[in-house]
């Protein structure tokens, strides 16, 4: 299963953990050399800048900017965009062409609702199947995340490598493809809903009772507190969204 997320993780930019440690890719340090052609690197490289919110959502997508920013031919970029866009991450905009796109009240709403049904299954049978393994890459996970700098970008990335550890621990290859494909996604959702008042915190205490009900093999208890973070987040994302006069995730 840490297999099956090493192999697509990368693709969706979701970050794994060796030994409690982000991958290169999480942290957005891709090499041009890692990859077999130009396209395949701006692809990594600028959905990676989406998914660690250095690209966020309306950002116009100029095919020039982004080729000498790249130092590449502008076809390669050409086809990295393309791809983006069927991913669903860039879309056309009537007043500024390409750019990342963004979702409105109703998909966030959706999409929430489904994160709070995958990850809450995803702790589910975490308590069922994990390992002693999984267990201690987890525990590890959470103690890198309570000693975090108040940086939240950095904590944004060592929340996902959480939910990574706790979804390798499902065992559940179907899930993990899932999920994955869901991160897409998330990153449309702009900000992170760590830069709120007291959001941090609370995560923490609700990914150490996900955790805890893991650990006592409550399965029925575990999917119920990942669901109830999962909606604590959501409501947090709300709150943002009206704040910020919009609809845009």
């Amino acid at each position: 299963m840490e297999q099956l997320i090493k192999e697509h993780g990368a693709q969706f930019n979701v970050p794994q953990t060796i030994g409690g440690t982000m991958t290169k890719v999480a942290l957005g340090l891709v090499h041009r050399k890692a990859f077999a052609s130009a396209a395949d690197f701006a692809y990594a490289k600028l959905r990676g800048d989406i998914m660690n919110g250095r690209l966020l959502p309306g950002h116009r997508m100029r095919e020039q900017e982004i080729s000498e920013s790249l130092n590449m031919s502008r076809t390669p970029v050409r086809e990295a965009l393309s791809r983006l866009q069927a991913d669903g991450l860039l879309a056309m905009q009537s007043r500024s062409g390409l750019a990342v796109a963004a979702l409105d009240h109703s998909g966030v709403v959706e999409l929430y609702e489904t994160r709070e049904a995958l990850e809450g299954t995803a702790a589910h049978l975490a308590a069922r199947y994990s390992n002693p393994r999984d267990i201690a890459a987890l525990e590890a996970e959470l103690a890198i995340e309570a000693a975090l700098p108040d940086d939240p970008m950095r904590q944004q990335q060592q929340n996902r490598a959480i939910h990574a550890a706790i979804l390798a621990a499902s065992h559940n290859r179907f899930l993990v493809k899932s999920l994955l494909a869901l991160h897409a996604a998330l990153a449309l959702l702009g900000p992170t809903t760590l830069t709120t008042d007291g959001r941090r915190a609370q995560a923490l205490h609700e990914h150490r009772r996900i955790f805890e009900a893991i650990v006592a093999r409550d399965a029925a208890r575990a999917e119920a507190e990942m669901r109830a973070h999962v909606r604590a987040g959501a409501a947090i994302r709300q709150k943002m969204l009206l704040n910020s006069g919009g609809n845009d995730g």
